[in-house]
């Protein structure tokens, strides 16, 4: 940060501990004994400012790495659950199912994955018959 004027300790403490998710805003503020005018005063201050917004970026990426690193094992857990007795639970399933593939394209499943006994295609987990027909029966739906 050359030529901008850098944050203080207490500033830099205040954001750690914004971020660390232990406590809410307004404790964070009394335990640095910071007022909620001064605190306004910062959010104002563009090197305060900056240095918030980057850290709410940070947030935001560390969330989307851990949902994408866990969505291949929450679609697993889906299709086993097309599979269930329970037909709500399966039907419920099988729509969550097609959101994911219309809501996010990079959640969308565009291989086309065949009906098999064993094995996979393209790297995709191949469904039972049972299943593609829950699939099928919710689409026509």
């Amino acid at each position: 940060m050359t030529g901008k004027k850098q944050l203080n300790k207490r500033q830099l403490a205040v954001l750690e501990d914004l971020f660390s998710g232990e406590l809410d805003e307004q404790a964070v503020l009394d335990k640095y004994k910071v007022s909620r005018n001064l605190y306004n005063k910062w959010l104002a201050s563009e090197v305060f400012n900056e240095q918030f917004e980057q850290r709410i970026a940070g947030a935001y990426r560390q969330s989307a790495v851990l949902i994408a690193r866990y969505a291949p094992l929450a679609a697993a857990k889906l299709v086993q659950l097309t599979e269930s007795d329970k037909e709500e639970t399966a039907r419920k399933a099988c729509l969550d199912i097609i959101s994911m593939g219309s809501s996010s394209n990079r959640l969308a499943v565009t291989p086309v994955v065949t009906v098999k006994d064993s094995g996979s295609q393209q790297g995709f987990p191949a469904l039972s018959a049972q299943t593609a027909s829950r699939l099928l029966s919710v689409l026509a739906e």
